[in-house]
């Protein structure tokens, strides 16, 4: 026990003084902090489910501290030259010109779309949470590969946003092809889901966003993929046709509300289906992954 509480005491101080050098220090973060402490030494039982959840809570860390080191220092961002891709493979031949598919949809929006879409975007975390939990109760050992697997294909994802900054097509619509390196989080199309609703659901998670030129691959796209898979894989039937209907209204929700070019949208497809197969691979035919593996699980079964 008192190695248990030097450690969780040395990381807990540990991330709370990352946060206040890189990102500035916020309530959430000691809100985490207390969470992660409070489940960890409350009972046997949530000690086992905050150590499952810890991939969780990584993976946010590490995209909250992406605000101290954006892309576009390491790599020009790509603006013109993804929306003249975007139309080429996928414009839109109408009223003598060929647009986007996102600025086809501008041109076509309706109230139930923007409801829809709203609703869409608001499950891209919570159901693989809520999905992960399940799990958590159900089946130990498909969860942790489930949360391993979530892991890794965010990190691919980064590595991508690293490598290849691109612009969203919002910020086309309404900077042009400029570079802006100061450009805030925008709701594009979402707004109207906001001013639908009389809310400031999404007015208030864009205003968090870690970097605006981060829209390629879409996570988006990404995480209902691994839920179908993983579903798929434990015979879910219910709970696979809800995350295809889902994931399918994320994509489609991805190009109206124009945050993402359908290129985005399929490059977080390769992206999850890339983690799926990485992560299967090492699991199945590496010892030494498969023995990290059953380490881990022990700790949570």
């Amino acid at each position: 026990m008192k190695k248990d509480i030097a450690i969780t005491v040395l990381a807990s101080a540990a991330y709370l003084l990352l946060c206040i050098v890189l990102v500035g220090f916020k309530t959430e973060q000691l809100f985490l902090v207390a969470f992660f402490n409070i489940l960890y030494y409350a009972s046997p039982g949530s000690r086992k489910f905050i150590t499952g959840f810890s991939v969780f809570i990584l993976y946010w860390v590490i995209f909250d501290f992406m605000k101290a080191f954006p892309n576009y220092r390491y790599n020009a961002v790509h603006i013109e030259s993804l929306y003249r891709a975007e139309k080429y493979l996928f414009g839109i031949h109408t009223n003598g010109t060929v647009i986007t598919p996102n600025e086809f949809w501008l041109q076509h929006q309706s109230v139930f779309l923007d409801a829809m879409s709203g609703f869409f975007y608001l499950c891209w975390v919570p159901v693989p949470l809520l999905f992960a939990g399940y799990l958590f109760y159900k089946n130990r050992d498909q969860f942790l590969q489930f949360s391993l697997t979530f892991f890794l294909v965010n990190m691919i994802g980064f590595v991508v946003y690293y490598v290849y900054p691109a612009a969203p097509p919002w910020y086309v619509q309404q900077y042009g092809f400029l570079f802006n390196a100061w450009t805030p989080g925008n709701t594009a199309g979402l707004h109207r889901f906001d001013e639908l609703f009389g809310v400031h659901v999404f007015q208030s998670l864009y205003a968090k966003s870690s970097n605006v030129f981060a829209a390629m691959p879409s996570l988006h796209a990404s995480y209902l993929a691994v839920v179908l898979y993983y579903s798929i894989k434990s015979r879910m039937t219910i709970v696979s046709i809800l995350a295809a209907v889902i994931m399918l209204g994320i994509w489609f929700s991805a190009v109206y509300t124009s945050h993402h070019y359908i290129l985005d949208v399929l490059a977080g497809i390769i992206c999850a289906i890339a983690g799926i197969a990485l992560f299967q691979k090492l699991i199945a035919r590496n010892g030494r992954t498969r023995l990290l593996f059953d380490g881990i699980l022990y700790r949570i079964v």
